[in-house]
């Protein structure tokens, strides 16, 4: 039965990856664009390449790239590297490979997503059941309020906000990029609290931005689970609230949160890109970015291709870890 559960989600994992992978590689090349010609054609403005020498550089990427072979060939070999995880060379930092790419960039990228999503996840829950508990204080309820209220606001606006109020008009915090001028991240104890000091804005443009959703949704599961015949009769064995909010209020609500957590990384991915680049943060948004802007297929299709590898594949895994917030799972 668990050989045959784990068989069936990775079978799903590669049909994901496929689809995200055939889908990455048409709509780019919707597009009329030669990106190897726009890329010489921006240096030959600067480096004066001649029109004869130009054709013909064009034309010896083309063919390293393999850009000259028919389109059902290069989807082949697309394929086939995909399989061998080699996603080729950048197109526009050249010869740096795309995983190269991707490595120096993910390191920002991961801690920034994973401060925010655990923070927002955490406070947000916790908050949430807090404010539909009949024996929560007043004052812990109250507390929920300013974040329902920010669930409206896009993490984007929020960051322009935080910007304009916090660094700009106080002047309390860094306005953007990761270290400060003249400060070398060499690894020291002064280059970690720097960046930590500009990381404060853009994390919380994205914990404020999402909070207040994990508490709506986690009320009102609360309220759903009130009448529930579980949670009357361990009323009536005479156990103390705390045991009672912990053991058969709280983690009955968190499995459906925790397939909502699966299904909003996609969501919370896509904020942290744009979020960087609104900060100037050197991260996968800020390759992403800068990719899209050159046409350079082969960055674009790694990064797509990782983000939705990794998106599907935490998915997969909440499969797994169902039964630790569930015993009735496992016991099934």
């Amino acid at each position: 039965m668990i050989l045959r559960l784990i068989f069936r989600r990775v079978l799903f994992l590669f049909v994901v990856i496929w689809c995200a992978s055939s889908i990455v590689f048409i709509i780019p090349r919707l597009s009329k664009t030669n990106a190897i010609r726009e890329r010489f054609a921006e240096l030959s403005r600067t480096g004066g390449f001649s029109p004869d020498d130009l054709e013909k550089i064009i034309a010896s990427y083309s063919k390293q790239f393999g850009l000259d072979a028919p389109l059902w060939q290069q989807y082949q070999d697309y394929l086939g590297n995909i399989l061998h995880m080699d996603f080729g060379y950048s197109l526009n930092r050249y010869p740096m490979t795309v995983t190269q790419v991707i490595v120096t960039a993910i390191p920002s990228t991961l801690g920034l997503l994973l401060v925010t999503t655990v923070l927002s996840f955490l406070i947000g829950n916790f908050l949430g059941a807090l404010s539909a508990w009949p024996k929560a204080p007043n004052w812990v309820r109250a507390m929920a309020t300013p974040f329902v209220l920010l669930t409206g606001v896009p993490p984007i606006i929020m960051g322009v906000l935080l910007l304009f109020f916090i660094g700009f008009r106080l002047q309390l915090l860094p306005l953007g990029g990761a270290h400060t001028i003249g400060i070398v991240p060499d690894g020291s104890l002064s280059s970690y609290l720097d960046l930590l000091l500009h990381l404060i804005l853009p994390s919380l443009a994205l914990i404020l931005g999402s909070v207040g959703g994990w508490v709506l949704s986690m009320r009102g599961m609360g309220i759903t689970i009130q009448g529930e015949d579980y949670v009357n009769f361990a009323e009536h064995k005479g156990l103390t609230g705390k045991v009672i909010f912990r053991d058969y209020y709280l983690r009955n609500t968190l499995l459906p949160q925790a397939t909502a957590l699966a299904l909003a990384l996609g969501t919370v991915v896509t904020s942290a890109i744009v979020i960087e680049g609104l900060f100037g943060l050197p991260g996968i948004g800020q390759a992403l970015n800068s990719a899209i802007r050159s046409n350079d297929f082969p960055v674009i299709y790694g990064i797509v291709l990782f983000i939705t590898a990794a998106v599907a594949t935490l998915m997969v895994a909440m499969e797994f870890v169902y039964p630790l917030l569930d015993p009735r799972i496992r016991n099934q």
